[in-house]
């Protein structure tokens, strides 16, 4: 045999080795990952299944599949299984959850807000990003990791946009608010939770600076709009929109300040004092703006815009310190002159 053919034979011989290894490994990792897919999909049931529940609502096998944006044939076989393990019932059409899949569902919605209050208070990712993040690691951490996530962050109540955490015996803390096109006309009150789903009404939130712990006054109330102004700034939204903060009466201890404003409405020439930190200012952001002497009280003006006008350099305490609008928008200050 002359030397190509040998070393075609040869290279042929490599490639079906290569081609058969392949094929034992995708024989072996492909039920893994599927077994996982179904694991992860049948978790996002359960979720969105107590997710309806706390809303007074029921829902369907259609319904579900509209939610997860799932056809109904992969959701049904995940539907039969649960219901076979006890975790949910079918009646009428209408799925509902066993209390061991509730149980199940609020460890899931632990760990999705546990995570969520991480990466607001250790991390640099947006409010937009944190849902999407926690939906993934919500799967992947055990009882023990979710343990020492919680410790880590002091065991909190609430997760970022207001909604409480479940402990690990599932009890979850009452909560007393309304969504904000029910709250009353003229009196003061706070935004304690902004529901961040769907997440096409949750970005017009984001996108007008409404945060968590903002104090505002309704206006105009009708059933096709919400006109209020909050942190010196009026808006006006969709019932629908609307209806996805909710709000409560502010108790004893709390002053409305009618004329606070955000330190990014601050213009050159006018003075001001500081009210406070927003309640969204979290982790690095608020220790450093807390060591930088930025406390209730401390004047502070304009000392140089910046050609683009971000960032602003304000003169506090006889320093300029340069400053970002967002981080601007988290500082409450009072105009003063």
């Amino acid at each position: 045999m002359n030397p190509a053919a040998v070393n075609l034979l040869v290279f042929g011989l490599i490639v079906l080795a290569v081609v058969l290894l392949l094929q034992r490994r995708q024989k072996t990792t492909l039920p893994i990952g599927k077994k996982r897919r179904q694991k992860n999909l049948t978790e996002d049931i359960l979720k969105q299944l107590y997710h309806v529940e706390q809303s007074d609502r029921t829902a369907t096998l259609s319904d579900l599949s509209g939610a997860l944006k799932v056809r109904r044939t992969a959701i049904l076989p995940l539907i039969e299984a649960a219901s076979a393990s006890g975790l949910l019932k079918v009646q009428d059409e209408v799925l509902q959850l066993t209390p061991e899949g509730r149980d199940y569902a609020l460890r899931i919605v632990r760990v999705h807000r546990l995570w969520e209050k991480y990466l607001a208070e250790r991390t640099g990712h947006k409010p937009s990003d944190w849902h999407y993040l926690a939906e993934k690691m919500e799967h992947k951490l055990d009882e023990v990791d979710t343990a020492k996530l919680s410790s880590m962050l002091g065991d909190p109540l609430f997760d970022p946009h207001g909604d409480p955490i479940p402990n690990t015996t599932g009890e979850v803390k009452d909560v007393h608010w309304q969504p904000l096109p029910s709250y009353p006309v003229g009196q003061p009150g706070k935004i304690v939770h902004i529901e961040d789903e769907p997440g096409v009404i949750y970005q017009q939130i984001l996108s007008r600076k409404i945060l968590v712990g903002s104090h505002f006054m309704v206006s105009e109330s009708s059933n096709s709009a919400i006109i209020f102004t909050c942190e010196g700034q009026e808006h006006r939204l969709s019932s629908i929109v609307a209806a996805n903060i909710h709000v409560a009466a502010l108790n004893k201890a709390e002053v409305y300040e009618a004329d606070a404003v955000r330190l990014s409405a601050l213009n050159e020439g006018e003075n001001a004092k500081v009210v406070g930190l927003s309640q969204e200012c979290r982790g690095a952001s608020r220790r450093r703006l807390l060591d930088l002497g930025i406390l209730p009280g401390t004047e502070i003006e304009i000392d140089l815009r910046s050609p683009l006008r971000d960032p602003v350099a304000y003169r506090i305490r006889n320093t300029s310190i340069a400053l970002r609008s967002d981080l601007a928008d988290l500082i409450l200050i009072n105009k003063t002159a």
